[in-house]
């Protein structure tokens, strides 16, 4: 049996900021953290990491400093995301020189590519670099599906080794597996639905939850993996409405907000994102008393 590249517990790592600037001291406390937690990876400068307001410049230090502070301790796939086709590929190849295990590529947002449209842009991606790709499908914030059917064209191409999934559709999973082999990594990108994706036969989880909580995150997984439901619920069971408060504002304001609690990171959020509202910061507290967070 070929084994998935990709499983476990992944973390969306925040970008924290502090007096406008990249805070490298806190990301490096930030990635010790996940490290000792025993997580299975980390992904910089995605989604959770600003990466649409860092400059490029930023974005590739990010990444490098990543790949350097974790010195090979735990995987680092590069947020190499983008609406051009090109300044996607030029990500990708940066991730590769400076050592990163592989690239999160999002779906093109904005500008609303068809199926053939997205077929091409990774297919393009997929043969500019040689570099382990994973696909990511987030329509919510996109605007567009990487539909099934176009996942089945892209699953052979041999770069690409998985998807994030943050559709919270679990019935995605059980399709995709009809297509994709044993070596294609089907990943979670929605923590309150992350159990369930398990069950259907995905492999893991690029969480924001694991930001806060990396010990509680790899001790549902390992759970579920040795087939352990009724621990992993109870595990699911306290974290639940930690998932939801992560997302009762801009994300990943409420997140910055929690590990700022936690004196880990300033709360400095780039605009247009506004910094976590005050009148759902007693929610979070009582999320993270739950999870045995604080």
């Amino acid at each position: 049996m070929t084994r998935p590249l990709f499983k476990g517990v992944i973390t969306a790592l925040v970008t924290p900021f502090r007096d406008g600037h990249v805070d490298e001291e806190a990301f490096a406390r930030l990635l010790e953290r996940q490290i000792a937690a025993g997580v299975h990876g980390v992904v910089p400068v995605g989604t959770t990491g600003e990466s649409a307001t860092v400059s490029a410049d930023e974005h590739k230090r990010v990444v490098e400093l990543c790949v350097r502070l974790a010195a090979g301790r735990t995987r680092v796939i590069a947020g190499a995301g983008g609406s051009e086709t090109n300044k996607v590929i030029d990500l990708v190849r940066h991730a590769k020189s400076v050592g990163a295990d592989a690239a999160l590529v999002v779906t093109p947002y904005y500008n609303r590519p068809s199926q053939e449209g997205l077929y091409r842009h990774f297919a393009a991606v997929n043969d500019a670099v040689q570099m382990p790709v994973v696909l990511y499908n987030v329509p919510g914030r996109t605007g567009v599906d990487l539909s099934n059917d176009t996942v089945a064209r892209l699953a052979p191409l041999p770069n690409v080794v998985g998807i994030k999934d943050a559709t919270g559709d679990l019935a995605r999973a059980s399709l995709m597996r009809g297509f994709v082999d044993e070596s294609f990594s089907l990943i979670s990108g929605d923590d309150p639905t992350f159990l369930g994706y398990l069950a259907h036969g995905g492999h893991g989880v690029i969480s924001v939850t694991s930001n806060v909580a990396p010990d509680a995150m790899v001790a549902l997984y390992e759970a579920a993996a040795r087939g352990d439901y009724d621990t992993a619920r109870s595990w699911q069971d306290r974290l639940i409405k930690l998932h939801k408060a992560l997302f009762l504002d801009n994300s990943p304001a409420p997140t910055k907000y929690a590990l700022n609690r936690l004196n880990l990171c300033a709360e400095d959020i780039r605009l247009p994102l506004a910094p976590c509202a005050d009148a759902v910061k007693p929610a979070i507290d009582e999320a993270l008393r739950e999870a045995g967070v604080i």
